[in-house]
This record gives C-alpha cells, sequence and structure tokens, in this order.
C-alpha cells in the first residue's frame, strides 16, 4: 500500500447545508451512475467533478507510483462512498464500486435505496430491481454475489447463516431464519454488453471497459516513422514538418487551444543560435488536448516545427491535461515491418527497452518544469536524432518531441 501514490486535489470544505453522504445519484446499470458513465476518459470524469465543486470537495486519486500500468487509477470519494476504476493503459473507465452504501443514495427510475435513510437490504434489492438468477457464494470473503445485467450487489452472510446458501446459492429473496435480511456491502456498475459477472475479488478483474463507438477519434494510433525523411501520421494521415496551420486545421480540425511559446530553455545549448533569451519568442503552439499532442509552429514562417506527444500518466505535471496519446514510433532501424512489435516503441515501452531498440545516448538534461519545488519531480529529457524523450523516475515516458535536426 506504500507504493500508492494517493494525491488530495483541492482542500477539504463543505457548503453549508450539505451533509455528509447527502447526495443522490442516478443509478443506470451497465452504464453508470451520475455523470459518471462507463468508458469515459479519466480526463472527462475530472472535467464532471471540476463542474460540481461542492458535491464532490474530496477527491482522492490513486495510481501506482512504480509502474503506473500494473495497477488501476482510480478515482475515489471517501465522503460519498465510492470510486472510481480506470483502465491503466486506455485510461478508460471500467469498473464503479460503492463500497459504502450507507453514504450514497441511488435513484433507479423513481425509487431511491442506499444511503442514511433506506438500507438496501437483500429484499429490498430484489423487490426494486426484480427477479434474477440464484448469485454465488463466496465462502472465503463470507458473501452472496447477486447478478443483474451491468450491475451487482454483494451481501456478507454471517457464520451461523451460511447454510442458507446451499450448493453455493440461496433461496431468493433471501431471508435468515430470524426474519432478517443480510444488507449489500458493496455495489459494481459494470459494463453489460457481455455476459461476465463482475463482483468482490478476482471477479473484479473480469471488468473492462465498453467497446468505443464507430468513428471515435479517441486513442487513434499516431505513427510515426524515422529515418531520413521523418513521417507523422494521424487516423492516417501524413502531416509534414513544414506544414502550414491551415494544412493541420483540414487534416485535424480545430485545435483545442492556441498559445505562444514560452523562451526555449535548450537554446543556451546551441552557441550558433543567434536568438535573444526574451521571455516570449514568436513561436506559437495548437494544442490539440483531445488527441494528445501539440504542434509546435514557427512564429515567422508558420510551418510546422515540432510535434509533442503525452502519455497522461499520473505522477507527471501535465497528468490530466491531455488525453494518452497512442503513438508508435518505428523506420528503417526499428525492424523490417510496422508488424514487428519487438523493435516499435509505443506509451507502454520503458526507457531501457528504447535504449536497446535505438542505442545509448547519453547524459540526459534535468527537467523541473520551471520549478525547483514541483511536487511531482523532476524528469529526464534524452535526445537523439529528431526525436527526445521525456522519461519519468520509474521509467516511463511522459512526452516525445519530434524535430528536424538543423
Amino acid at each position: 500500500m506504500s507504493n500508492l501514490q494517493q494525491q488530495q486535489q483541492r482542500p477539504r470544505r463543505r457548503c453549508e447545508g450539505t451533509a455528509m453522504g447527502a447526495i443522490v445519484l442516478d443509478l443506470r446499470p451497465g452504464l453508470g451512475i451520475g455523470p459518471f458513465t462507463l468508458g469515459m476518459p479519466i480526463c472527462e470524469a475530472f472535467a464532471q467533478i471540476e463542474q460540481q465543486p461542492n458535491i464532490y470537495d474530496v477527491v482522492h486519486v490513486k495510481h501506482f507510483d512504480e509502474d503506473p500500468l500494473k495497477l488501476d487509477i482510480v478515482i475515489s470519494f471517501p465522503d460519498h462512498g465510492f470510486h472510481l476504476r480506470f483502465d491503466s493503459w486506455s485510461q478508460r473507465l471500467r469498473l464503479i464500486e460503492i463500497f459504502d452504501v450507507k453514504r450514497l443514495q441511488m435513484r433507479y427510475a423513481t425509487s431511491l435505496i442506499g444511503g442514511p435513510s433506506t438500507l438496501a437490504t437483500f429484499v429490498a434489492v430484489y423487490a426494486l430491481f426484480g427477479p434474477t438468477f440464484p448469485g454465488i457464494y463466496d465462502k472465503d470473503r463470507g458473501v452472496y454475489l447477486l447478478f443483474y445485467p451491468g450491475l451487482s450487489f454483494a451481501f456478507p452472510i454471517p457464520n451461523q447463516y451460511t447454510d442458507c446458501c446451499h450448493d453455493g446459492e440461496a433461496e431468493l429473496p433471501l431471508e435468515f431464519p430470524d426474519g432478517t435480511t443480510p444488507v449489500t456491502c458493496r455495489v459494481s456498475v459494470y459494463d453489460s454488453s457481455t455476459d461476465k459477472k463482475v463482483g468482490v475479488g478476482s471477479l473484479m478483474n473480469k471488468a473492462s471497459a465498453p467497446p468505443l463507438p464507430v468513428g471515435s477519434l479517441y486513442m487513434e494510433e499516431v505513427q510515426i516513422k524515422l529515418g531520413e525523411e521523418l513521417y507523422f501520421t494521424v487516423g492516417g494521415q501524413h502531416i509534414p514538418f513544414g506544414a502550414s496551420p491551415q494544412d493541420v486545421w483540414t487534416e485535424l480540425g480545430r485545435p483545442c487551444g492556441i498559445h505562444q511559446k514560452q523562451v526555449d530553455q535548450m537554446v543556451i545549448h546551441s552557441a550558433s543560435d543567434p536568438r535573444p533569451r526574451t521571455t516570449l519568442c514568436g513561436d506559437y503552439f495548437y494544442n490539440y488536448f483531445t488527441r494528445g499532442l501539440d504542434i509546435l509552429f514557427d512564429g515567422q514562417t508558420h510551418k510546422i516545427k515540432k510535434f509533442v506527444l503525452h502519455t497522461n500518466y499520473p505522477g507527471h505535471a501535465d497528468f490530466n491535461s491531455y488525453i494518452k496519446c497512442n503513438f508508435v514510433i518505428f523506420g528503417n532501424n526499428l525492424g523490417s515491418s510496422y508488424q514487428d512489435t519487438k523493435h516499435r516503441i509505443n506509451p507502454s515501452t520503458k526507457w531501457e527497452q528504447v535504449k536497446e531498440i535505438l542505442g545509448d545516448c547519453g547524459r540526459a538534461a534535468i527537467q523541473t518544469q520551471g520549478s525547483t519545488s514541483n511536487p511531482f519531480g523532476s524528469t529526464f529529457v534524452y535526445g537523439y536524432q529528431n526525436v527526445a524523450f521525456e522519461v519519468m523516475k520509474n521509467g516511463y515516458i511522459a512526452t516525445v518531441t519530434l524535430f528536424q535536426s538543423l
């Protein structure tokens, strides 16, 4: 647990008259809860949180700092008793878990369940959601799992009543001999397009983000070919160095933002560069946050100078600023064909593997994002011909910058 990085997004605050656990969220089996929809990118989830800061006032982000692809990225709402699990590779919401049903009241159709006033008992769940097939009794955890399409409930079973679950099943609705009925301890919302049963323990790992809709541009592949002529291709459209802003608009559409570039701090390493060291230079960026990339234009010629690709890994200063760019770097020296996965570089490739493919490039420049007090720590920039890699301390690539060597 000590390796899990936990960040509190904003200071604790409350609106007058807003009691803990008083919110009501619509429950949509197989689809989501409240404003959170299965399959949404993590950036969209944060956007929803920022729109309602008085409701989602305490937010924790948890991830495995040493290996961000090993475990889910989790956004947790401790005051409201639920959290969102995002697949670490695609960064899309795959599972919603309500772990404290007494803290969150859910609305299904016109009825309420859960929260401090409406117990989510087995009988109440069965009455609200209707008949279903017998569930599964997990002897190791002492819980009974009841499944509906895209929705499951976990009920703790006291030791003295385990015989109510014959052969792992139980009579429905479940009531104990003393007339009581168990209260759910966990609710899971997951994609209903498959027949997978998702619950606690190992069953939790069966949840996956729903398929992307036809025509979705999310995580579209960006292909880069290194060599004598550098190729950059987005969605099958080739965008060459020297292309104009109009060319980029035609191929990629309107940018999400445009901003002027700060002075290039790396210029100092070029003794032949005569440009004055001013705070701003004439160059400017087109920011495509929803594609995970920036394009830098020369302020005088208005031609492309650089492409910057972002992996959006947690633990980096730019986390949640960009959707993850699904890039693939290959070339004549990276294997005989694009299908040669052993010699391709993508967002999952660690720095040691990059060095095995491209060779050692020597010492790194230190990047502190302009402040030694940067809470995310410094990163390392390694340069090759036409490409530079910004690498995090855990060995994963944060950004890739493509440029034409002079």
